[in-house]
C-alpha cells in the first residue's frame, strides 16, 4: 500500500485539494490537483492528474449543499481512484490563536480550542473546521493535521504583536497575529534556491488576491505583518476595507445605529 496525503483548503463554497503519494525516499509526488466549486448551487469537481489529464464530476445543488457533503463526495471520488482512503489529511486552518506555532495533530481537545477562535475569523474558521469535524465523525481513525495561517508569524518580537492596551487583554489573546502565513512560509522556503543572494536578507512579500496583505521577512523569518488581530487589518481587499480608524466603528454604532453583527458583516 502506498501512503498518500490529501491536502485540503476549505472555503464557504469550495474545497481546493491536492493528493500526494509518499515515495520510498520520503519525497512527495503529486497525483491530483483540483477543487470542488459552487457548493450548494452547481457543484462540480474539476481536477488534473499527474499527466495533465482533465477530470470532471458534477452533481445537483441538492446533492451537495454543504462543505461536509462536498468532502464526502471528494473522499468517495478518491476512494474510487485509489481503492482506499488517504493515509492522512492536512488542512489549512486560518487561525491558530496564541497556542499553535506549528502544525498539530487534531483531536477533540484541539478542535474545541480552534473553535474558540471563530470570532477572530468568522468567515474562515468555521469553513476550515467543518471538514475536519466531518472526517472525525465518519472516519475517526484517519490522521488529520491542522496547519495554520497564523503560525509563521508567531516568532514576532513583542513590539510587533502588542497593541497599546492593558496587559490583561494581551494575556487573553488580544494581539497582532498576522495571516497568510502558509503562503509566506512557502515563499520563504522557495527563495533560497531561486534567489540565494537576497533570501537571507530583509524582504517585503506581498500576498495579493481577494484577501491581501504584506509581510516583512528577515533571515527567512516573519518580523511584521500588515494583518493584525483579525483578517480585517492592513491593505484594502476584495470585500474588506483594510485598516480603519477605530473611530469609524464607533461612528457606525452611535450615528448609524448599526449592531455588532451588522458592523461585522459590513466590514
Amino acid at each position: 500500500m502506498t501512503d498518500t496525503i490529501l491536502v485540503v483548503n476549505s472555503g464557504s463554497s469550495s474545497i481546493k485539494f491536492q493528493l500526494f503519494s509518499v515515495t520510498a525516499s520520503d519525497q512527495l509526488e503529486r497525483l491530483l490537483k483540483g477543487q470542488i466549486e459552487s457548493i450548494g448551487v452547481h457543484p462540480r469537481l474539476v481536477a488534473k492528474g499527474p499527466g495533465g489529464e482533465q477530470i470532471e464530476e458534477t452533481w445537483t445543488g441538492a446533492d451537495v449543499v454543504s462543505v461536509p457533503q462536498a468532502l464526502d463526495k471528494l473522499v468517495a471520488f478518491l476512494r474510487a481512484r485509489l481503492g482506499e482512503l488517504p493515509t492522512a489529511i492536512g488542512h489549512r486552518v486560518v487561525h491558530g490563536g496564541p497556542d499553535y506555532s506549528e502544525p498539530v495533530v487534531v483531536d477533540d481537545a484541539v478542535l474545541a480550542r480552534l473553535d474558540k477562535f471563530t470570532p477572530l475569523a468568522p468567515l474562515h474558521q468555521p469553513n476550515n473546521l467543518a471538514p475536519i469535524r466531518a472526517v472525525r465523525e465518519r472516519q475517526p481513525q484517519l490522521l488529520q493535521v491542522a496547519c495554520f495561517d497564523t503560525a509563521f508569524h508567531r516568532g514576532h518580537p513583542d513590539v510587533a504583536d502588542r497593541y497599546a492596551l492593558p496587559d490583561q487583554l494581551y494575556a487573553e489573546g488580544v494581539r497582532r497575529y498576522g495571516f497568510h502565513g502558509l503562503s509566506y512560509e512557502y515563499i520563504a522556503t522557495r527563495l533560497p534556491p531561486l534567489a540565494p543572494e537576497i533570501a537571507g536578507g530583509r524582504i517585503v512579500v506581498a500576498h495579493l488576491g481577494s484577501g491581501a496583505s504584506m509581510c516583512a521577512i528577515s533571515g527567512g523569518k516573519s518580523v511584521e505583518s500588515t494583518l493584525g488581530f483579525t483578517a480585517l487589518d492592513g491593505l484594502p481587499m476584495g470585500s474588506r476595507p483594510g485598516q480603519l480608524d477605530p473611530g469609524i466603528v464607533l461612528y457606525l454604532m452611535s450615528e448609524k445605529r448599526m449592531s455588532v453583527k451588522e458592523i461585522e458583516r459590513f466590514l
